[in-house]
């Protein structure tokens, strides 16, 4: 071939080819904030007797308030963050033109509790949520609400240098990290640090959850592959064990070390799995023989869910059960106790730790939605299924984790009986094992 001729269609061909594709945008949204609210000097003086490892975010709140002219504001706190209602509410007042400032002094014990209904009965324009993260989506409340997560600045270097004094060889430990709200930044600035030095460090994430981010009734459930000299190690960043027990439910074959960011300390934690789950099974048990039930719809903020309702009275419908339904802000044996015999197995749709944790106070079985599935014969029992394993798999035996027990309530991905407002389809994941586990 002539070599003009080759020439010219290489010519030709590389005319042709498409242009490398464009990098794409980096995800970075500058602050609508405006330079005169973050450079005002008394509301910055203001701010300054707020401790200065919490982040409040004034500055969103009082242009948040501004911009949409509300004037009528509502502010709810957990019961650890009450004690700075004062000092924001007087900032709000004098800075964001707020002509009424309500403080919701209502128990609240987590996003569930996001109380919209209160407020717009106030009626209030705006729901200014601390300490939890975006649990109830601002397009299921009742007027607009602004969650503030309350992150709190801790010592990371503190906690990278106890793990590494107390984990060694780094290369033989993968860390599954996690921790409540206030503590995701912390956790996300150490995980790149942590694998400079040479450990595996995972994130799991929960959606609606932020990554990292677990509560006291929803966490995520690992399914980690077991690998030769490779420890995987939970390490939970928080102050306390409510949150971190979710977790350990959800993870029961891990082993789980929690590091206080505010003692700097690791602690080994550990959880009486087969004691949770045989007193569960004795309240189901009971339930089953249950002619006339109870269902407890819980009032406080938004924990209980109208759709569970609806679904576990279609259920005792087609069943022929007789029931009632009660609607209480607060759920103790006392209250129950006072509706006599006439009820034989309760149904609480609220928070299932009240039935996980203080379930054996109360002299009738209180069952979870979930646990109610079991009761009706809707779904088998943990201790009922068929956990055969088949030995020619190869498989079955390296995987960790697995969970009798979900703690999937608020999970997108969990199961019909929770309180999720964003339900997704399940993906099946292909499987490497038999199936049968």
């Amino acid at each position: 071939m002539d070599g003009a001729l080759v020439e010219k269609i290489s010519s030709d061909l590389r005319l042709e080819q498409p242009p490398p594709p464009k990098p794409r945008p980096k995800r970075f949204v500058k602050s609508q904030i405006p330079d005169s609210i973050l450079n005002d000097a008394a509301l910055n003086a203001a701010i300054a007797l707020l401790p200065s490892n919490y982040n409040f975010e004034i500055h969103k709140i009082i242009w948040r308030v501004r911009s949409t002219n509300a004037t009528r504001v509502a502010i709810q706190f957990p019961e650890g963050l009450l004690m700075y209602s004062l000092i924001i509410s007087d900032i709000l007042t004098a800075f964001a033109a707020v002509t009424h400032c309500f403080i919701l002094g209502d128990v609240t014990y987590g996003a569930c509790c996001v109380d919209d209904l209160s407020s717009r009965a106030l009626d209030a324009h705006l729901l200014v949520h601390f300490g939890h993260s975006c649990l109830v989506p601002i397009d299921s409340t009742t007027i607009p609400v602004l969650y503030i997560f309350v992150e709190i600045a801790i010592n990371t270097s503190k906690l990278i240098q106890e793990l590494n004094h107390n984990f060694a060889p780094a290369d033989t430990f993968n860390f599954i990290m996690a921790g409540t709200i206030q503590f995701s930044n912390a956790i996300r600035a150490a995980k790149p640090k942590l694998e400079d030095i040479g450990f595996r460090v995972l994130i799991p994430q929960s959606k609606p959850l932020s990554a990292g981010e677990v509560l006291g009734c929803t966490a995520p459930s690992l399914k980690l592959q077991s690998a030769p000299g490779i420890n995987n190690v939970i390490i939970f960043v928080a102050d306390g064990r409510f949150h971190l027990e979710a977790f350990m439910i959800a993870n029961p074959g891990i082993k789980t070390f929690r590091y206080d960011p505010y003692l700097s300390k690791l602690f080994l934690e550990e959880y009486d799995h087969d004691g949770m789950k045989d007193e569960r099974r004795r309240a189901i048990e009971r339930a089953r023989n249950a002619k006339n039930w109870g269902i407890v719809l819980g009032t406080l903020g938004r924990q209980g869910n109208p759709r569970i309702l609806e679904r576990l009275e279609g259920k005792m419908k087609d069943k022929g059960l007789d029931y009632i339904v009660v609607l209480l802000s607060e759920l103790s044996p006392k209250k129950i106790e006072l509706f006599g015999d006439g009820i034989d197995a309760w149904v609480q749709i609220a928070c299932p730790r009240l039935s996980i944790d203080w379930g054996d106070a109360f002299t009738k079985p209180l069952l979870t939605s979930f646990e109610a599935e079991i009761a009706l014969g809707d779904l088998p029992g943990w201790w009922e299924r068929n956990r055969a394993r088949n030995a020619e798999c190869g498989q079955c035996g390296n995987v960790e984790g697995s969970v009798d027990y979900p703690m999937d309530y608020y999970a997108q991905d969990g199961g019909d009986w929770n309180s999720s407002y964003s339900k997704k389809v399940v993906r099946i994941p292909e499987r490497s094992c038999c199936g049968k586990c």
